[in-house]
């Protein structure tokens, strides 16, 4: 684990962008593992496909975070034509593990799963970390000091702050 700094950290998004995935499954039926369970254990494979393949276009390193029966894991990437390359592949984990779902769990109750992606931009996009190791965006991309041109949202979206 990063030790926490006491500094006023700003994540550094790339010039030409990248994306923000957010994928995650929900435990609808808890004793129905034998529908879940293959569910659950696919997502591990991916990612250490991913992190093992630098071109893969996965950037940094992905968080999990569980909510009751909910998982989520949140990634980063190079661009969502990196994203999509990789959800297609036919030679990749992902494609066999959608269409096993789709076969096996899709509609019946047990299971749901959920994706997000968003557009980052360096002009819409902007955060802060203070006294904990950066997550999202400065994990993956680096931070630099909040201060100066970079001490408030307003500043680190590139407007001018109200007065």
């Amino acid at each position: 684990m990063t030790r926490p700094t006491p500094r006023r950290l700003a994540p550094l998004v790339p010039a030409d962008g990248a994306a923000v995935f957010l994928i995650g499954m929900r435990i609808n039926r808890l004793t129905h593992v034998w529908r879940w369970l293959p569910v659950l254990f696919a997502m591990p494979r991916m990612i250490r496909e991913l992190v093992a393949d630098p071109t893969s276009g996965l950037v940094g390193r992905p968080r999990t975070f569980v909510s009751g029966r909910t998982i989520l894991v949140w990634q980063q990437w190079a661009s969502v034509d990196h994203l999509v390359a990789y959800a297609r592949s036919t030679d990749r984990a992902h494609l066999p593990a959608w269409q096993a779902f789709n076969r096996s769990v899709r509609g019946n109750g047990a299971v749901g799963i959920f994706h997000e992606t968003y557009l980052v931009d360096p002009s819409t996009a902007e955060g802060v970390y203070v006294g904990m190791e950066p997550l999202g965006l400065g994990n993956a991309w680096g931070t630099a000091d909040a201060d100066g041109a970079r001490r408030t949202a307003e500043q680190r979206l590139g407007r001018v702050p109200r007065r």
